[in-house]
């Protein structure tokens, strides 16, 4: 079905385009697919334990940007490590559906005729989540030690951190390096292209 299907269904009113509406496209397939979580830390669909995901792709399947998973604690992270952290749940079980969104040229398919592609549920194998493990510690050293500013998206080999904010005014608490609390963009830990394309390779089929 297309984008413009599903909301007519869903009596959901098309945005003209996705600037001043960066998640729509999430909220409408949580809306229709009956997610509770809302903005709450917990799964997507609780009872399930499975978060949802969708995936900009072109018509060969490629994924068109990186994929947000969650916002980034500046502070607070002692006791924090991989097996506990909010990263680590939000992974563990995911419901893919990819968004079929350019045209073998290239050019933006309009989004009401955006197609929804082959939805799959993934989790993370174990050598898939020791490289998530391997980046999230290495992004959360930095933060403790203060370096968050230093954090550029070249940082990690499957995940990257960077700002998570609607505005340059939105600002959250750090630390520097001697300890001092300073004000700073939020920052959200995303999963990077080559990444989501290895997770969409491995489990549907391109025609």
């Amino acid at each position: 079905m297309t984008l413009g299907e599903i909301a007519l269904n869903a009596s959901v009113q098309v945005p003209d385009d996705l600037k001043r509406n960066k998640g729509w496209v999430g909220l409408l397939l949580e809306q229709v697919l009956g997610a509770s979580a809302s903005s709450r830390p917990e799964p997507d669909f609780p009872h399930l334990g499975i978060e949802l995901k969708t995936l900009p792709i072109n018509s060969m399947g490629k994924p068109l940007e990186t994929t947000f998973v969650c916002v980034a604690p500046l502070t607070g992270l002692v006791g924090i490590n991989w097996q506990n952290c909010w990263l680590r749940k939000k992974l563990s079980k995911v419901l893919w559906v990819p968004v079929i969104c350019d045209t073998p040229s290239d050019k933006k398919i309009p989004l009401a005729q955006r197609r929804i592609g082959c939805a799959f549920i993934w989790s993370p194998s174990a050598e898939e989540e020791q490289l998530l493990a391997m980046d999230w510690q290495e992004l959360t050293d930095m933060i403790v030690l203060g370096e968050v500013e230093k954090i550029h998206g070249k940082h990690g080999q499957v995940l990257q951190l960077r700002p998570k904010a609607a505005n340059s005014k939105a600002k959250t608490q750090a630390f520097d390096r001697h300890g001092k609390p300073f004000m700073t963009l939020p920052r959200g830990f995303y999963l990077k292209i080559p990444f989501t394309q290895t997770i969409l390779t491995k489990n549907i089929r391109i025609n």
